[in-house]
């Protein structure tokens, strides 16, 4: 589903790599537009600088505990966008 976000048209709840000129390139590896009290808001998340290894079974179990992905339920969150990409 496509809706209105300052003037231009994103898709809403799919994960998508930030890239070169982008606003939050370098800071940021990750961005997602998700609807919050009938608005749209913009989370980025992710460390640019590192690798997801969920292929790993000991990275994965050592992430979804550091971040305590069984509750993360919030949409509005980078930690729930996070464990989302961890898990799938």
């Amino acid at each position: 589903m496509k809706l209105l976000y300052q003037g231009k048209k994103v898709n809403i709840d799919k994960v998508q790599r930030i890239r070169p000129g982008q606003p939050g390139y370098g800071r940021k590896k990750f961005q997602v537009y998700t609807i919050v009290n009938k608005r749209i808001k913009k989370i980025m998340f992710g460390d640019p600088n590192m690798t997801i290894k969920k292929n790993n079974p000991a990275r994965k179990k050592s992430f979804n505990a550091r971040h305590k992905c069984k509750t993360a339920r919030n949409k509005a969150t980078p930690r729930y966008w996070s464990c989302l990409m961890w898990n799938k």
